[in-house]
């Protein structure tokens, strides 16, 4: 059966041969698979938070952390993505944007370029902003910046007190915040990672 995606506003759609690597054939709805997503997006989690003082800096981790967010819901999960998307660095210069953004964390970290908050949000847009995966940038993305913030000694940000998948007014000022680092101005992105 081949499930209708029903995607938020400014939400990254699936390439039609990415569609077709849903692992669960059970699914239906998109409502089905925000919550098949949820369950796997917990377990990455708690894998990752067993990693102890493992190098999250790296491109083995973040691509292993994708993996066991969606292994039991994505055939590519962990993958690079192959397709340009809405939104994104062109898809052949994910591996060198992600490697170049990974370098100048560890180099920000060392020599503190930047408030803790800043620094990770500046980590998260980033990352965001290359989109190395088919699916999932974001909820990868927010839970890598958690893990680089608890490392760095400081508590995992709220991202506004919910869930983002869906449209909302919550998911508007995570969009709208993310648009204002697109010009360098992460006020709005401190606020809202921190706002309940």
């Amino acid at each position: 059966m081949v499930i209708r995606f029903e995607y938020a506003p400014n939400a990254t759609p699936l390439d039609p041969d990415e569609s077709v690597g849903l692992l669960a054939r059970h699914i239906t709805t998109q409502a089905e698979l925000n919550e098949w997503e949820q369950a796997n997006i917990l377990e990455g989690q708690r894998w990752a938070v067993k990693q102890g003082r493992r190098d999250m800096l790296d491109e083995a981790f973040v691509r292993e952390l994708h993996h066991r967010m969606f292994s039991k819901t994505w055939k590519w999960a962990g993958q690079f993505r192959h397709t340009d998307k809405n939104i994104g660095v062109d898809w052949q210069q994910v591996p060198v944007q992600l490697c170049n953004l990974l370098g100048d964390a560890k180099t920000q970290i060392e020599f503190k370029s930047y408030p803790t908050d800043e620094l990770v949000l500046r980590f998260h847009h980033r990352l965001v902003w290359i989109h190395p995966f088919a699916n999932g940038n974001g909820r990868h993305a927010r839970l890598m910046a958690d893990l680089l913030i608890a490392r760095l000694g400081q508590p995992a940000f709220n991202w506004g007190g919910q869930a983002l998948v869906s449209a909302g007014e919550k998911r508007r000022a995570y969009l709208e915040a993310l648009r204002a680092a697109n010009v360098r101005d992460y006020q709005l992105l401190l606020k809202f990672a921190r706002g309940r």
